[in-house]
């Protein structure tokens, strides 16, 4: 499946010396503990919140419009701690997610309007569909694709899942695009 071209107002993004492509509109919390690590898009509305804890991102990560990248916590007696997030590779956040898993591994895909709970682990190659609700702590196997309110095993992903999402992510970033103005 080709993409079609993405055009961006190249005006409201800001492209750094590594590829990375961020949206004027993002907030960035805390821009001094997060790292993209390259080639990361992050959409319009987006929220990174580093204040609470480093996020960093690895190479070809698509962060959708209006999606939430929150650290996640674990409450004790005494207060709330939030701990660092890891985003691995190759990695796709659709439109109106929230994620706050501890860790998201490479070549996974989210889908839209997706909820990952506190402390989630999403490994390798796994996939999370559309309007997933995913309860707090959860770890998701390699090759999984999880599914439904609340998120459950709903089917194996194929062997070819790392290239398909290269694949994807290059191509993604390739054809985000700024517009050509008249």
């Amino acid at each position: 499946m080709e993409l079609r071209e993405l055009c961006y107002d190249k005006a409201e993004y800001v492209e750094t010396a590594s590829g990375n492509k961020v949206s004027r509109q993002t907030t960035l919390c805390g821009s001094q503990n997060i790292i993209l690590l390259g080639k990361v898009i992050v959409q319009s509305n987006a929220i990174v919140r580093g204040d609470l804890a480093n996020v960093r991102t690895g190479r070809y990560c698509i962060i959708s419009k209006n999606s939430v990248i929150r650290p996640p916590y674990k409450k004790f007696s005494h207060g709330v701690a939030f701990f660092p997030m890891r985003i691995g590779d190759h990695v796709f956040i659709g439109e109106n997610s929230v994620v706050s898993a501890a860790d998201v591994g490479s070549y996974v895909y989210i889908g839209k309007d997706v909820v990952i709970g506190r402390r989630c682990i999403l490994k390798d190659c796994s996939m999370i569909a559309d309007g997933t609700v995913l309860p707090p702590e959860t770890v998701v196997p390699s090759f999984a694709r999880y599914g439904g309110s609340p998120g459950v095993y709903v089917g194996e992903l194929p062997e070819c899942t790392q290239e398909l999402m290269i694949d994807y992510t290059r191509s993604y970033y390739q054809h985000f695009v700024p517009q050509q103005s008249d």
